[in-house]
């Protein structure tokens, strides 16, 4: 991962690359692209300037643009996924939780932070979208191996209305200390609830 900003010509050129496999439902191709170009760029440069913009682009309701974009979602997923994965390492008591918030159906962008954090040496525990409050409140206090006190720490992402509000999510979570912190797009404040 560079410091050097990639040019806009090439940054095109990968957004055409990418914007081809998932009109051509090339999944596999989808995630050797990302996966090369995580190698190359870095993940965040990835993700903010050839993901996204891609995404965007295919936002529309027509039926065509609604499979290819969901084509294309699985294919940086299953990409963002392997990057840097080492399946014989498992989750270290200061790892990172990563959770969409209840209600919270999409999780792409939790998919590129755990990628991200992979590839600063964080480790990470991503389960998905739509965790009930109640499933995350036990997980922070859960011994990642018996023995081992304490989980990961929590990373929630809320997108929309209700599930975005830190302050409803943290006294709804009803743990002894509130999450590390609330990210996502949706959020209703710019900080963290107060602990």
């Amino acid at each position: 991962m560079s410091g050097v900003p990639v040019p806009a010509e090439v940054v095109q050129v990968a957004r055409k690359r990418l914007t081809a496999a998932a009109e051509e439902f090339d999944r596999s191709r989808i995630s050797a692209l990302v996966v090369e170009l995580a190698e190359e760029w870095g993940v965040v440069r990835l993700w903010d300037d050839v993901c996204v913009p891609v995404l965007t682009a295919f936002s529309g309701r027509a039926a065509v643009g609604i499979a290819i974009e969901h084509a294309l979602s699985e294919g940086v997923r299953a990409g963002l996924d392997v990057f840097r994965r080492d399946p014989g390492v498992g989750l270290p008591t200061d790892g990172v939780l990563l959770a969409g918030a209840e209600q919270e159906e999409h999780c792409l962008g939790l998919h590129a932070l755990a990628a991200a954090l992979r590839e600063r040496g964080q480790g990470c525990l991503l389960v998905g979208p739509a965790l009930p409050w109640t499933a995350l409140a036990v997980v922070p206090h859960r011994p990642v191996r018996p023995g081992v006190p304490g989980g990961p720490g929590v990373r929630r992402r809320a997108r929309l209305g209700r599930a975005a509000h830190p302050t409803r999510n943290a006294s709804r979570l009803a743990v002894r200390r509130p999450p590390d912190a609330v990210g996502g797009p949706g959020r209703a404040r710019s900080s963290p609830p107060a602990r």
